[in-house]
């Protein structure tokens, strides 16, 4: 699986010694495997659980930045599941808009991987709490949004959806976004190509 070639325009973001500039958005152990993008990043709707990340982690032959909370999860618990990401050997944490800028900093105080934080208008409470990137998902409006914050905070990591064409992703990047993350199709959408495919083979 194949990211869009234009994401390699973006300028990167150098973790641990590693500069990223794509970042694949799934679960799914499958494409986790079998795309070559940069990065994970693995946030899904339920209670962040450490076995899930041990089992994206264990597939991946790229860093992993998993989800811990901020939603359905937060406080001590998000806490404690940045612990468990740290010792399993994710490269950062992922924390959703909900999540408190306390929690933030008690993550800071007991991790050494990165952070991540979905954006808000209090983006600098965010970074003042520990926020070492910024992650903005604004569907149309995400150019918008990376540009405001490119502009009042002209030197903070940002990471941008990029949309489904390459027009969009690269309107994201000259907006100020340094990393993309790319959604890409689910199995059963492969799976569905695929049998097309053989079907059209047999039909001959």
């Amino acid at each position: 699986l194949t990211i869009p070639h234009c994401i390699s325009e973006c300028s990167g973001i150098r973790v641990f010694g590693r500069r990223i500039k794509s970042l694949v958005f799934s679960t799914d152990v499958a494409i986790i495997k079998n795309v070559n993008a940069d990065a994970i990043i693995a946030v899904y709707p339920f209670t962040p659980q450490p076995s899930i990340t041990q089992a994206i982690i264990s597939v991946s032959d790229v860093p992993c930045f998993v989800g811990v909370g901020g939603g359905v999860t937060s406080g001590d618990r998000s806490v404690r599941m940045a612990e468990f990401s740290e010792n399993q050997g994710a490269f950062g944490v992922v924390l959703n808009v909900p999540i408190a800028n306390e929690t933030i900093t008690k993550i800071k105080q007991v991790v050494d991987i990165t952070t991540i934080v979905s954006e808000e208008m209090d983006i600098g409470g965010r970074l003042a709490a520990g926020a070492d990137i910024l992650n903005v998902s604004g569907a149309a409006k995400t150019p918008e949004i990376v540009a405001h914050i490119r502009e009042k905070f002209p030197d903070v990591p940002i990471i941008a959806t990029g949309g489904p064409r390459d027009e969009d992703i690269l309107r994201t990047i000259r907006a100020g976004a340094n990393a993309i993350t790319y959604t890409p199709p689910t199995t059963a959408q492969l799976c569905s190509e695929i049998m097309v495919d053989h079907r059209s083979k047999f039909e001959k």
